[in-house]
């Protein structure tokens, strides 16, 4: 083991679990800095006796920030929510919180600091989530100068809340509805373009700014090989869940009318907020280095997520295929 120390704010959610075995693997000590550790336990067998250690933190919780940042070589900053819910708005949690963690950085002398935005911060941005994302990442700047900092794409894996999500629709609902602003059969009505990036290619971009050298004061696009509509995304889904449900592409005012409604549910499928966001759609630049810098050829859509869809297929198709193996 290096024995060198780094703390994860958010390290029991989905990027942060493939994070913490990886970097457990590569010898590090790992402490995990999350709201419920009681939660998180599952993280603990991820590493050999020791490696890994869980403490109680809110990022918005100063002195708590500040003892989980103690000692530490390198922090990395993983938290992040889709929607508002009473004090956990995105100004306390994007910015306010960031700057929590980047300060207590700063003062403990660590050495690297890693923040994890997304793609399409922007402060001009219509969605209020994605003009947190960019002041969060300037507050970081400013209280770290020399945080490295990484602006995924939708990152996919198996227990991602992308494909998992439009799989259960496929398993329970007639139809896979997207949204477009064109007549939906058009070549240019297939919705919103995104470019998902495998969990495991950012996790390892992630490890290797740790250790490497010229990564300090950057920001990074992380994105995968190819550019997807989401018409092509439902028909992806449609093939893996072996599901012969209608594609059905509808006009974003009534995104915008069931977004309404829905906002108030405790998790919310869709809110006012992220129906900007889906407008805008999420695809890399080009104007920041991605994954190529760090010799990560990036992992396809088409190898990963069928192992993981194929919990969605009809339970009778499944059997077949069983028998077929035989």
């Amino acid at each position: 083991m290096s024995g060198k120390l780094v703390t994860i704010f958010g390290g029991s959610g989905f990027i942060g679990r493939y994070l913490v075995r990886h970097l457990a693997a590569q010898g590090w000590r790992v402490r995990v800095a999350v709201r419920d550790t009681a939660q998180a336990g599952f993280l603990k067998p991820a590493g050999n006796t020791g490696q890994i250690a869980l403490v109680p933190c809110s990022v918005t919780d100063e002195a708590a920030v500040a003892k989980a940042v103690a000692g530490a070589d390198a922090v990395i900053n993983l938290v992040g929510i889709l929607f508002e819910r009473g004090g956990r708005t995105f100004q306390r949690i994007h910015v306010d919180g960031a700057t929590i963690v980047a300060k207590a950085a700063a003062a403990a002398g660590v050495k690297r600091l890693l923040h994890l935005s997304a793609l399409g911060a922007d402060d001009q941005s219509p969605s209020s989530y994605a003009r947190s994302k960019e002041a969060g990442e300037m507050a970081v700047r400013n209280a770290f100068p020399g945080a490295t900092i990484f602006r995924p794409s939708v990152v996919f894996g198996t227990e991602d809340g992308f494909f998992n999500l439009f799989g259960a629709i496929a398993a329970w609902f007639p139809a896979l509805t997207f949204f477009t602003n064109a007549h939906p059969h058009s070549p240019t009505g297939g919705g919103p373009k995104f470019q998902p990036v495998y969990v495991g290619d950012v996790v390892e971009a992630m490890a290797q700014a740790l250790t490497g050298e010229g990564h300090a004061g950057k920001i990074y696009e992380l994105a995968g090989p190819r550019v997807y509509d989401m018409r092509e995304i439902m028909h992806i889904v449609n093939r893996e869940t072996q599901r012969k449900r209608m594609v059905w592409g509808v006009p974003f005012l009534l995104a915008e009318i069931g977004a309404m409604v829905l906002q108030f549910l405790p998790k919310p499928l869709l809110t006012p907020d992220q129906v900007k966001l889906l407008r805008l759609g999420n695809v890399a630049t080009g104007r920041r280095p991605g994954l190529a810098v760090f010799g990560i050829t990036p992992t396809t859509v088409e190898v990963v997520v069928p192992t993981y869809l194929k919990r969605f297929r009809p339970t009778q198709q499944t059997k077949k295929l069983r028998l077929q193996a035989r």
